[in-house]
């Protein structure tokens, strides 16, 4: 049986919450776990959209990279 292990170069994550501040908290803890595999942000996108009832919604895209 051969076990192989390759190194994650990209990641690509997506998120979304109802307020900035719990979307803040998503991206710092997952940042926080893919500094664990050698991933730092590369890139972070940011949108709001408000739907039909006036409520907001936060989302964000972070391009993870490996560490060189």
């Amino acid at each position: 049986m051969n076990i192989s292990f390759d190194l994650i170069e990209d990641k690509v994550e997506f998120f979304e919450a109802d307020s900035l501040r719990t979307l803040e908290k998503k991206v710092d803890e997952q940042i926080q776990h893919n500094k664990a595999i050698m991933l730092s942000v590369h890139h972070v996108d940011h949108a709001v959209s408000i739907d039909e009832n006036g409520r907001r919604l936060y989302s964000a895209a972070v391009h993870f990279k490996v560490k060189k």
